[in-house]
């Protein structure tokens, strides 16, 4: 994309805590140039310029320098951002993380990290685990930094995770409330340092993080649902294979030879399994993802981002020309038919 952009749903949680915190909205849209009424539509994206004068004005409104790191602290991150549901979603914290490196530019795009690229990297070193962030020029906009590790932090204590963080750097100077800084992280903070890094006590990285049903998030359809219990109960080699992929399609873990594992046999025997059923592995798959994704686009409260990412596109773009593949329509497109036209 030519202009980094802001998921919506993290440019209207600001905003409403910046309210609940005693600034006006009037003056915040004003200050910022943003319409709250824009940020109703999930999918829509917010310039990164628009989120940085928000977060400024937020700032001087409500009188505490310190709101980036109260806006991480008091907001859940899985209730602005399908990012933080995808985590919320994890195994334990060592997926979270790869979930968060995954999809973590749809929530934000950062400078010098492109679609190939991890934003974060978890390096072993002398004096311990460092998750280090990579986005260039931090200190353009130290915020992001604080809401970033601040919910890192913060966020594991939801499940019973304390002392998660055990020493932070960040290269931005001292901002003036390290006594926030401390409750915040709970641990020793290095200013001016030379990287974005968080310390990690790695006894925590196989903590369960969430025990969701197959169906993540809450927001599934029933008829999604009705249709795993079909898959699951399905006497073919084809219903079988849907039926260990649909799990783990958000995550992006659907490969021929884990499912081959799974089912006990060889990465050849499944071919030749599938094919006597006069089907190919990625037919499937594809068929898979085209039949959920027209589940998920028929309930409201999925919305075509969330859409995408469940099915296992990690950007809304290449969703979009698969579904049109699939439609002939946009997702968008498909969902404004009425639903005889459907």
């Amino acid at each position: 994309m030519s202009q980094r952009t802001y998921e919506a749903g993290i440019v209207r949680g600001l905003l409403k805590f910046a309210v609940s915190r005693g600034a006006s909205q009037a003056a915040l849209a004003e200050a910022s140039g943003i319409d709250p009424a824009d940020l109703e539509d999930p999918d829509r994206r917010v310039p990164f310029g628009d989120y940085v004068r928000l977060m400024h004005a937020a700032k001087r409104l409500t009188g505490d320098p310190a709101l980036a790191l109260r806006y991480a602290q008091h907001v859940d991150f899985s209730e602005i951002s399908v990012v933080g549901l995808l985590a919320n979603a994890s195994r334990d914290m060592t997926e979270a993380l790869a979930q968060m490196n995954r999809y973590g530019r749809i929530a934000v795009e950062v400078d010098g990290v492109g679609p190939a690229a991890d934003r974060f990297v978890l390096r072993r070193e002398a004096d311990g685990s460092w998750l280090i962030d990579q986005r260039q020029n931090p200190n353009l906009f130290p915020e992001l930094t604080e809401t970033t590790f601040g919910r890192m932090a913060w966020g594991p204590r939801q499940f019973g995770v304390t002392g998660f963080v055990q020493a932070v750097q960040v290269t931005h100077p001292d901002p003036g409330y390290p006594e926030v800084y401390q409750e915040i992280f709970g641990a020793p903070v290095t200013f001016d340092a030379p990287r974005n890094a968080l310390r990690l006590n790695p006894a925590f990285e196989h903590h369960p993080v969430r025990a969701m049903p197959v169906y993540v998030f809450g927001v599934l359809s029933e008829r999604a649902q009705a249709l795993l219990s079909r898959l699951e109960t399905s006497d073919t080699i084809r219903g079988r294979v849907e039926a260990l992929l649909m799990p783990v399609l958000h995550r992006g873990e659907a490969s021929m030879d884990a499912v081959a594992g799974h089912l006990g046999v060889s990465r050849q025997t499944l071919f030749r399994k599938l094919k006597a059923e006069g089907v190919t592995f990625e037919k499937v798959f594809d068929d898979l993802r085209h039949r959920l994704a027209l589940h998920y686009l028929a309930n409201p409260k999925v919305s075509v981002n969330e859409t995408a990412y469940l099915v296992g596109f990690s950007e809304p773009a290449a969703f979009s020309r698969a579904f049109k593949r699939w439609t002939g329509a946009s997702p968008s497109e498909f969902r404004a038919r009425k639903p005889d036209a459907a």
